[in-house]
């Protein structure tokens, strides 16, 4: 057994927080709807029994507002409006359990806005920049059609694969990262301290060293001499860089060049075509049409190269042709992906083929950055070694040199 701190709310609106102990979350869930309670947060509580519990939520206090919190208050606000509150009261107490000022002060923003006669997509529409333009198209769907709390339970579930294909993606880089830096210091330190204390012992002996030495002795005295130089140099390349692809033909170019590396170029388009699929079959579940679908699809990806494509499939649909035929004359999506959308487009099952499409390129994907990490890190642990051995054996044969001086 196990305590968990829960939030819930009545029947009423009103907001009751409390600890219960119980074997799992699912466990307190079903006691608190059995006392006419509405589950909203269950959060393993803190050890030291100070009241309250741990939260999902971490991060300073304020701030700005984060994908995070967006995906936490989507699916409240869905929970409160399948429960029967109505709108202003659901977010009257969504402001109450909210755990971040900065989620409160939105929401209050927000419902002021509705009290004033907005809709909820249009209070969020005036801040596009934090929701994006997919939400509130979802939204102003769910109004037309009246299942406001069915789109935003669709649009949290939406959010949190979303939001987990892109942590599997993080968290398969941490791992390379991490060895990358430690190979970086390694060398540094080998050049920058190991090397130079055997330079002395060469320049007192008088003969020539072997080229090899000479290149790494060199290297490691530009290391300490101008480090400041090559810091700069370093940072100011990195800023040159950023600012020369923000144009969006060279960015392009760029697009186009990852697209052709074997398996990252693989892994991006896999990505972006389970993004592409999940956002386009999520629209349509909704009742958006599929030219302003696939207009709200090309600004969620991340690829110029496929943004173009999707651009242009968009205007070969309003011209009256099918999106899979459209998509296979441009080569770049998968052929499951594209025989899928035609089997959808020919059973009239179009948005759930593209779902179903989404969960298997994240399928592809987990693979794809499997097979990836099983190249990456022994390239990089072999590329580690042999720099190594290199500088190590540069120093030995200087110091067999100067053996056989000495004899």
């Amino acid at each position: 057994m196990a305590r968990f701190h829960y939030r819930a709310s009545t029947l009423a609106g009103d907001l009751q927080e409390g600890e219960m102990d119980a074997g799992s979350e699912q466990e307190v869930a079903d006691r608190l709807s059995a006392l006419d309670l509405l589950p909203l947060r269950i959060d393993a509580a803190a050890i030291s029994g100070g009241g309250g519990g741990l939260s999902l939520s971490f991060g300073p206090r304020g701030g700005r507002i984060r994908q995070k919190d967006i995906v936490v208050l989507t699916g409240e606000l869905a929970t409160l409006l399948q429960a029967g509150l109505p709108l202003d009261r659901a977010l009257q107490v969504m402001i109450q359990v909210a755990e971040r000022p900065a989620v409160a002060t939105l929401m209050s923003q927000v419902r002021d806005e509705i009290h004033g006669g907005s809709s909820l997509a249009e209070a969020l529409a005036t801040r596009e920049h934090i929701f994006g333009r997919f939400y509130i198209n979802m939204l102003h769907a769910g109004e037309a059609g009246g299942a406001m709390e069915v789109v935003l339970a669709r649009m949290a579930e939406y959010l949190e694969r979303s939001k987990a294909l892109k942590e599997t993606v993080t968290s398969a880089l941490i791992y390379p990262v991490i060895l990358l830096v430690v190979a970086v210091t390694s060398v540094l330190v080998l050049l920058t301290f190991v090397v130079p204390q055997f330079a002395q012992m060469f320049n007192d002996v008088g003969k020539a060293l072997p080229v090899p030495t000479q290149i790494v002795m060199a290297v490691g005295e530009a290391l300490r001499s101008y480090w400041w130089a090559i810091i700069g140099g370093t940072v100011a390349t990195v800023w040159g860089l950023r600012r020369l692809f923000r144009d969006e033909q060279r960015r392009a170019w760029l697009d186009a060049r990852l697209l052709k590396l074997p398996l990252v170029g693989r892994l991006i388009t896999e990505v972006e075509t389970s993004r592409f699929a999940r956002t386009l079959g999520t629209l349509l579940s909704n009742g958006v049409s599929l030219l302003q679908a696939m207009s709200i699809v090309a600004n969620t990806l991340s690829n110029r190269v496929l943004v173009a494509e999707v651009q242009a499939a968009s205007g070969a649909v309003r011209e009256g042709r099918g999106l899979a035929d459209t998509l296979a004359a441009s080569r770049r999506f998968p052929p499951f992906a594209i025989h899928m959308i035609q089997v959808g487009e020919e059973s009239g099952q179009l948005e759930e083929m593209l779902l179903k499409v989404a969960v298997a390129f994240d399928n592809e994907v987990n693979a794809t950055i499997k097979r990836l990490l099983a190249l990456l890190e022994p390239a990089m642990i072999l590329g580690l070694g042999a720099i190594i051995a290199g500088i190590i054996i540069s120093i030995l044969m200087a110091i067999m040199g100067v053996n056989e001086l000495a004899f």
